[in-house]
């Protein structure tokens, strides 16, 4: 006796409903039709919603196939609409300068409608551009010439005609949240070489795949004929869009340091003892050193820095004049500095690297700079400690810099974040003095310390060739989320329970 779900073949029957029949016959007639689901849905006569869940179950029994294509599409958030409106802060604040030659004070800019990030942003833009002269009250550079057209004017202009333009252009707006890029996806249909040699018999003979009100009602279900239940269907894998909380609370503590005018910069994660260490005037092979607890690395080598910078920062350790100085900064360590020590492999400590690296390329001020990056030490877990930590480091130069102007970051950001309570208290580390920490108030650990920071000392400065005072901070940024987000200990970061991170758990 033959098996009532196999063909006449012997092959086990596909069981199909009576919509997925329907848009099987579509696709098989003519042949090598390709065809979208709203031209299926128009042709056949089917809702939507029924179409999708019909081709997704006959590509789940191999019967067809969708050839997908991603489009991607620039649109102006809420946030860019209303500054194409007003003009771009940095725009404003030039034509503001054209009018008042003479200078206006920072402090000023609020009534003139230029106030917190935007007066930021205005600010750290137009200086990194050369457009502002150094000192206060701001003013327009001697010799700037007249105003020129600013990129991103061009920009937000071209994404409000669904334009991207100039990638970098519109990566600088994506971060300061005026521009976002919506992702769809197409997909064209067509039936498989197993779905166009199915027989499938007459076109329109139905079959029923649920028991419905209407069928109850009407007593249809009693003459009907239900297809079989499938299990060899494969069954859809839903997974959830939402991106993990630590992912998400940095790239908002980026947007914020974007928002006060900074600019982003990366180092690599594999460091020589040079950046990460000597050019930091951290003596060599010296218990100074400890307190970071490096991770060697073997079977690589590390690279020196030019011989310029490695001659000038040796000067400073051995606490002899730079080049074409008269007398030495300071007495130095007075050892004899090792080149072979310098060009040692580790895992970057400490993402000062960063900063030391940066103003090594552009000694020249002002400097508005951040990082936040991965660094990895000899630690032992805690709630407070972790080996594989991120940092957020920072820099702020230019004449007039002071420690008042580094608490005052620090405020920002704890504000900006949403927390109120700050303790700052002086400090020592082994590149800045003088040097303070902050401190922020946990609900379940107490006063725990974030806000590391200080001025850059005159042995690290002046081997990379900078003039003016610099500030530099390297915040405990995995600390800072674990007050932001209520989270009691270090490792629950790098979860990936979500409910636990989001504080839904039973």
């Amino acid at each position: 006796m033959a098996d009532e779900g196999a063909d006449e073949a012997g092959a086990p029957a596909v069981a199909l409903s009576e919509a997925e029949r329907t848009l099987l016959f579509a696709l098989r007639a003519p042949a090598g039709r390709a065809a979208t689901e709203e031209a299926l849905g128009a042709e056949v006569g089917l809702p939507p919603e029924a179409v999708r869940g019909s081709l997704q179950r006959l590509r789940s029994k191999h019967l067809a196939v969708a050839e997908e294509t991603s489009v991607a599409r620039p649109r102006l958030t809420a946030r860019g609409e209303a500054t194409r409106a007003a003009g771009l802060p940095e725009r404003r604040l030039l034509d503001l300068l054209l009018r008042r030659p003479e200078g206006i004070p920072p402090a000023a800019l609020e009534a003139e409608g230029l106030s917190g990030e935007e007066r930021s942003a205005a600010i750290g833009i137009l200086r990194r551009r050369g457009l502002l002269a150094d000192g206060a009250p701001l003013r327009r550079r001697a010799g700037a010439g007249p105003p020129a057209a600013l990129p991103e004017e061009a920009a937000l202009e071209g994404v409000a005609r669904g334009e991207v333009g100039d990638a970098g252009v519109f990566d600088a707006l994506k971060r300061r949240g005026l521009v976002a890029l919506d992702h769809t996806t197409h997909r064209r249909w067509s039936a498989s070489e197993e779905g166009r040699s199915l027989p499938l018999g007459t076109a329109g003979a139905a079959t029923l795949g649920a028991v419905t009100s209407a069928l109850l009602a009407s007593g249809a279900w009693r003459t009907g004929t239900f297809r079989p239940y499938d299990v060899r269907a494969d069954v859809p894998f839903v997974t959830g869009a939402r991106p993990h909380p630590y992912a998400a609370w940095l790239e908002e503590f980026e947007e914020i340091l974007v928002g006060l005018g900074f600019e982003q910069a990366e180092g690599p994660l594999l460091e020589t003892e040079f950046w990460n260490s000597d050019v930091l005037f951290m003596p060599q092979e010296h218990p100074a050193r400890s307190i970071h607890d490096a991770l060697s690395v073997r079977g690589v080598e590390g690279r020196l820095p030019p011989a310029d910078l490695l001659e000038r920062v040796a000067a400073v350790h051995e606490g002899r004049a730079l080049p074409g100085a008269a007398a030495p900064i300071t007495p130095g360590w007075r050892y004899p500095y090792d080149p072979a020590i310098a060009r040692r492999p580790i895992l970057r400590s400490q993402t000062t690297a960063v900063s030391a690296r940066f103003l090594a390329r552009r000694p020249a001020p002002p400097f508005r700079m951040f990082s936040i990056d991965r660094n990895f030490r000899r630690e032992a877990l805690d709630a407070t400690h972790h080996l594989e930590f991120a940092q957020c480091e920072g820099i702020l130069g230019e004449e007039g810099i002071t420690l008042r102007h580094l608490v005052g970051v620090f405020r920002a950001l704890a504000e900006a974040i949403g927390i109120r309570e700050l303790k700052i208290r002086p400090s020592y580390f082994p590149f800045t003095e003088p040097s303070i920490e902050g401190y922020v108030r946990h609900p379940r650990l107490g006063w725990i310390e974030v806000f590391p920071g200080g001025l850059f000392r005159p042995e690290v400065l002046a081997p990379l060739g900078v003039e003016v005072p610099v500030a530099a901070w390297g915040i405990g940024i995995a600390r800072l989320a674990m007050v932001a987000l209520g989270i009691s200990d270090i490792r629950d970061l790098y979860l990936d329970d979500l409910a636990r991170l989001t504080g839904r758990e039973g």
